[in-house]
């Protein structure tokens, strides 16, 4: 999943600042954070081996593979985050937007946490709210650039939002099978968690 399902599926602040840390530090550096940031270091990675894992993901995964093969998985991740923001079932507009906004200000809070280049990430990622605009097609687009911009092995004009746009009903059935699952596992996980303190 990707950054704003990672911000949804954190149960306390200090959690939201250690789901973001997880793809910016070491893995020996996770123990140096207090528990409640380490926490949410844990369930990024309880997050990432549950989807990775999950039949639905490997059939979205089929949709971008013939035209990524391995980083089919990172093309996922961004179109699950286009449905989660879409979903007023779980958040109304009006609560996803509140919701990036509390994630801006709680990372703001925190930043004697966070690397120089996640610093530089939040300024960029909270001026263009990129948390409520992944529900947005040009949202997730420019998410799917960012992507292919980052990727050393793909060609930067590989046709990935054609892709998701044209399988939209597709990865939609994807998310619908899969969400519902992996929030139930999270909470799982969050409560061993809270046995731990």
């Amino acid at each position: 999943m990707n950054y704003l399902a990672h911000s949804f599926l954190s149960f306390t602040d200090q959690q939201i600042v250690g789901q973001f840390l997880e793809d910016f530090i070491r893995n020996r550096d996770r123990f140096s954070f207090p528990k409640e940031i380490q926490d949410g270091i844990t369930l990024h990675r309880a997050i990432d081996t549950f989807t990775d894992s999950h039949p639905a993901i490997h059939e979205a995964k089929k949709i971008f593979s013939p035209l990524v093969r391995l980083y089919s998985g990172a093309f996922v991740d961004v179109s699950m985050d286009y449905f989660l923001a879409n979903d007023l079932v779980i958040n109304s507009l009006q609560g996803w937007k509140e919701h990036s906004l509390k994630v801006y200000r709680v990372l703001n809070e925190n930043k004697e946490w966070l690397p120089e280049n996640f610093k530089r990430m939040l300024v960029k990622m909270e001026s263009d709210d990129w948390l409520y605009n992944y529900r947005k097609d040009w949202g997730i687009k420019f998410s799917m650039q960012n992507v292919l911009n980052k990727a050393k092995y793909l060609d930067k004009d590989i046709p990935v939002i054609e892709a998701f746009l044209k399988n939209k009903p597709i990865l939609q059935q994807c998310y619908d099978d899969f969400f519902p699952d992996l929030l139930a596992h999270t909470k799982g996980v969050n409560s061993l968690l809270q046995l731990e303190a």
